[in-house]
């Protein structure tokens, strides 16, 4: 991205899309009561309460009556419609991570198969984007914890191993498949980068015709194998991706709002919610999702910059969007267009 001359004044930056992950299926409903919804009926209305104090997005996962995170695809389909149906504007995000859960009857958490994973495709009614991770990765996400997050919780106590040695399986095979399904379902991929080199990926990707949409992505700061939380990183990251990328920041506990400040100033997109974090900056009690959201609407207030309607989220993400050829592709996303027979880049001058 390139960031010019007033590139920081909030009329040169698009409203922000504050996307809200509230159903932290990490945790067991006894890891935070007040604010964990178990019943499907308590599930939809929590994706009510965020979207009416301030976020467009909601990243959806599922739970069962018993709170357990659901695998069931039924599931799903039933809060997708309870959703479409209580918030239509609301723009629905399936994680692509739902198959890894808390464990079930003594079994460790673990991921599905890739044929499973793809049903995801499948769901009906459709969400509008479903996450998609790119490259098999380490995904330890308890790296950047402080033991203090996780003191007296089911993580701590129970499923802390299994997330810690958590991977990501995405070989090429399963990307390839998987945005092909998605985007034959007008499905968006939200594609999940945690560091440059996934990001190169679904470049290569765009440029064989694999992918031909709207470059809409999370840079993941998580640390354990993704990118660290800091300028430095972001930075870096920024620098790499073309300039029609919507492009979403994304942390962990104490990190989260530090990150979010960062996006909001330089335009980005913000994600906050008790999957990513429970607590307040002192860690003298707990945040709710509906508290993160609204601090971050204030915070963004005061920037100048104002918060996106769930129609204005819509348009910034290009919902629906799809291109018809490569070369469109990279255009409209800012990509430089694919070589031409033995070209090896563009405008360079021959060493003496």
């Amino acid at each position: 991205m390139n960031f010019l001359d007033g590139s920081l004044f909030p009329e040169n930056q698009d409203k922000l899309v504050i996307t809200a992950a509230p159903y932290g299926p990490e945790w067991f409903p006894s890891d935070f009561p007040e604010d964990i919804a178990v019943t499907m009926e308590a599930q939809v209305q929590k994706a009510v309460d965020c979207y009416n104090a301030g976020a467009t997005v909601l990243h959806l996962h599922v739970r069962e009556a018993d709170g357990k995170g659901s695998k069931r695809l039924s599931k799903f389909n039933e809060l997708i419609a309870g959703v479409r149906m209580a918030v239509p504007d609301m723009v629905i995000q399936v994680g692509g991570s739902i198959s890894f859960a808390p464990p079930e009857e003594g079994d460790a958490a673990k991921w599905l198969h890739d044929d499973t994973r793809h049903m995801l495709a499948e769901l009906d009614p459709k969400p509008d984007q479903v996450t998609v991770t790119v490259n098999t990765t380490q995904m330890n996400v308890v790296e950047q914890m402080d033991v203090r997050d996780l003191a007296g919780t089911s993580m701590a106590k129970e499923t802390y191993e299994a997330y810690r040695e958590m991977i990501v399986p995405s070989g090429p095979g399963f990307i390839e498949e998987h945005i092909r399904r998605l985007s034959a379902a007008g499905i968006q991929s939200a594609f999940q980068f945690y560091n440059i080199n996934s990001y190169e990926s679904v470049e290569r990707l765009i440029r064989r015709g694999v992918y031909k949409g709207p470059l809409v992505c999370n840079w993941v700061a998580i640390g354990g194998g993704m990118d660290q939380p800091t300028i430095y990183s972001l930075a870096n990251f920024l620098r790499a991706i073309p300039d029609g990328t919507m492009l979403t920041v994304e942390s962990t506990m104490l990190n989260v709002l530090p990150i979010n400040m960062m996006g909001i100033a330089m335009g980005l997109h913000v994600r906050c919610g008790i999957e990513d974090n429970v607590w307040n900056q002192t860690r003298t009690g707990r945040m709710t999702t509906v508290q993160q959201i609204e601090q971050l609407v204030r915070i963004s207030r005061e920037f100048g910059r104002e918060i996106a309607t769930g129609k204005e989220a819509r348009e910034i993400l290009k919902i629906g969007v799809f291109y018809d050829t490569v070369e469109e592709t990279l255009a409209a996303n800012g990509f430089a267009p694919n070589a031409k027979g033995r070209q090896q880049g563009f405008l360079r001058k021959v060493a003496a």
